[in-house]
């Protein structure tokens, strides 16, 4: 794995974009019951539309690469994702049809959140004619693990190109297992399970035996615990003041990415450790303020 340690450094994100309504109020409420909320916020979302944007937030050039399409809810998720320096390449770009929309609660004395959404359900991407010239382009690729069909052609290019790839892995999805041969860096949720591990040390031997060089698992508050082919260990997460977790691995995730691309030569269990540490208190960062952009104008 050899980052190229350019000044800018260049990645693309594959995987799911939705446009989130994001709700703060006092409590979820009950069944036929009506609240006020204290504030909103509409913005594209989803893990690789989110790592996008804090990569290009950090400094680099950040390519997406999804399936949004021209319904106006569509149309404002693609802007929203423009405004903030990301490139979209829209694989849907035909289709009449709304977007994902994701409806979210975040409860404002906690800041944790519930969420629904259709999420890339029913939706069929094939890889486009210009994927070798994108995964060219980019010093790291990651994904998601929504489409999947995609998301596997795109990495085995990646593989063949020479390039660094990240799972950011929320949950075991179908295909998982035929994507972690071509992926080098893999950072799961505590919800991450593969099938028949119920650990954490569980997770990362899994990973490891299944070709993954680098893994880590994420767990909120609580120290990430990483593995490598040369140590292991864990990094503490900053302590802040909780508003809105809502994001928060998405964006660990693009800090990541960042500086992974930006690290020259052989990566090293201090290199992974240290690059873990910044992702973490990008991601502390994110939770301090309600909604998923507000942190960027502020820092």
């Amino acid at each position: 794995m050899e980052p190229t340690g350019k000044e800018r450094p260049e990645g693309l994100f594959v995987g799911l974009c939705t446009l989130d309504v994001i709700q703060l109020v006092d409590r979820v409420p009950a069944a036929d019951e009506k609240l006020t909320a204290r504030e909103q916020v509409v913005a594209a979302g989803g893990p690789a539309a989110n790592a996008a944007a804090a990569f290009g937030h950090l400094g680099g050039a950040a390519n997406l690469l999804t399936a949004v399409g021209s319904h106006p809810l569509g149309r404002a998720a693609t802007a929203d994702l423009e405004r903030l320096g990301v490139t979209v390449t829209d694989l849907a770009a035909d289709s009449p049809e709304p977007p994902a929309v994701s409806s979210i609660l975040v409860t404002a004395s906690s800041g944790e959140r519930a969420v629904a959404s259709t999420n890339a359900a029913g939706v069929r991407l094939s890889p486009p004619g210009t994927l070798d010239t994108l995964v060219a382009a980019c010093d790291i690729v990651e994904f998601d693990g929504h489409h999947m069909e995609l998301a596997l052609a795109t990495a085995r290019a990646a593989r063949a190109a020479g390039r660094t790839t990240v799972l950011d892995a929320g949950s075991w999805k179908e295909g998982t297992q035929d994507l972690l041969p071509f992926i080098d860096v893999v950072v799961c949720s505590a919800d991450f399970r593969p099938p028949g591990v119920d650990t954490v040390a569980g997770t990362l031997r899994f990973l490891r035996s299944h070709g993954v060089t680098w893994s880590a698992v994420s767990r909120g508050g609580r120290p990430v615990v990483w593995a490598g082919p040369d140590g292991e260990g864990t990094v503490e997460v900053p302590a802040v003041r909780v508003a809105d977790t809502l994001g928060a691995g998405d964006f660990l995730h693009g800090a990541l990415a960042h500086h992974l691309a930006t690290t020259q030569g052989r990566l090293t269990p201090e290199g992974f450790a240290g690059a873990l540490r910044g992702a973490a208190a990008v991601a502390a960062q994110s939770c301090t303020s309600f909604g998923t952009r507000a942190w960027m104008r502020e820092g």
